[in-house]
């Protein structure tokens, strides 16, 4: 698997990270309109029906996202010089955590909408707030979880392409294509593809 997204074009790595996930909205959009400007009385569980679809394009999104993330930082340590040492345990420690919270955040949101759906009534407001005081903390260090995973992931893609040991300095550049990856993407990727070739090649002539 850790291959198949190393040697992915960016193209393809866009329109799953980005494309299926907008015309999921544009389909849901369209839907509330028409049902809105429908000549009958709107029927507001048309919109909640759309809506329990949601969890399933999150985590398929975010999962071509974290896919991405994991390939990178790890697939590429056989590229990373044997002098320096990357906090790999670490790493898989903070990339779980955002991956375990939006997985189950995503199941919750499907999950009142399908309550919602079946019983027609709102969660109170005493519960709401029970889980916003327990989502929020959650929120945070999934949030920290990511920056780092950027982090990582940018300073194992740095180390690989100039083979020496790097400071933020060095692959700054690399974790805003990260943060901003609908962009970095198209920029970052062909080098990864360049990479996993050089890869490859080295193991095939080990093997001759």
């Amino acid at each position: 698997m850790i291959e198949r997204f190393l040697k992915a074009k960016h193209w393809q790595l866009f329109t799953l990270m980005l494309g299926i996930p907008i015309l999921f909205q544009i389909i849901m959009m369209g839907t509330m309109f028409s049902n809105i400007n429908s000549e009958t009385n709107p029927d507001p569980t048309e919109m909640f029906n759309v809506m329990k679809f949601f969890p399933i394009i999150m985590i398929l999104s975010m999962g071509i996202f974290f896919g991405w993330f994991w390939s990178i930082a790890i697939g590429l340590q056989k590229k990373i010089p044997e002098n320096i040492k990357m906090k790999t345990k670490k790493f898989k420690i903070f990339f779980f955590i955002p991956l375990v919270y939006i997985f189950s955040i995503s199941l919750f949101i499907g999950g009142i909408f399908s309550g919602i759906m079946q019983n027609g009534t709102e969660p109170s407001g005493g519960f709401v707030g029970g889980m916003v005081g327990i989502i929020l903390p959650l929120h945070l260090l999934s949030m920290f979880g990511i920056f780092y995973s950027m982090y990582f992931v940018a300073k194992t893609f740095k180390t690989v392409e100039l083979q020496k040991e790097v400071s933020f300095g060095d692959f700054t550049g690399e974790f805003f294509m990260l943060w901003f990856y609908f962009v970095g993407i198209w920029i970052l990727q062909p080098k990864i593809n360049k990479m996993t070739e050089e890869i490859n090649t080295t193991a095939n002539n080990g093997y001759s």
